[in-house]
């Protein structure tokens, strides 16, 4: 189980550096009229485990933070990351 979590935070920190770059990529690319990173692309990587760079690509680049529809789909997918996380360390460590 230990191994499992370790792995999982090696994810999530990797995910997250690159979902953090991402932000400032579609930022920098906003800034130029250049061709931007599509949105499905930053909630994917949220869902998946990019979430927390997510966030701090938000606040940092200040991209993303008063789109209302982005914001309600970015803490859909935070929310079912946790969720679906929890509920597989829950199940596994019933199962030890």
């Amino acid at each position: 189980m230990q191994q499992i979590a370790i792995a999982y935070a090696a994810a999530l920190f990797v995910l997250s550096v690159i979902t953090f770059l991402l932000y400032g990529f579609d930022k920098r690319r906003a800034r130029i009229d250049g061709r931007r990173v599509p949105e499905k692309t930053l909630q994917l990587f949220a869902l998946f485990g990019g979430w927390p760079g997510g966030l701090c690509g938000q606040q940092y680049f200040r991209h993303k933070t008063r789109k209302v529809s982005f914001q309600i789909t970015f803490w859909l997918c935070v929310l079912v990351h946790v969720a679906t996380v929890a509920g597989l360390f829950f199940v596994m460590s019933r199962s030890n």
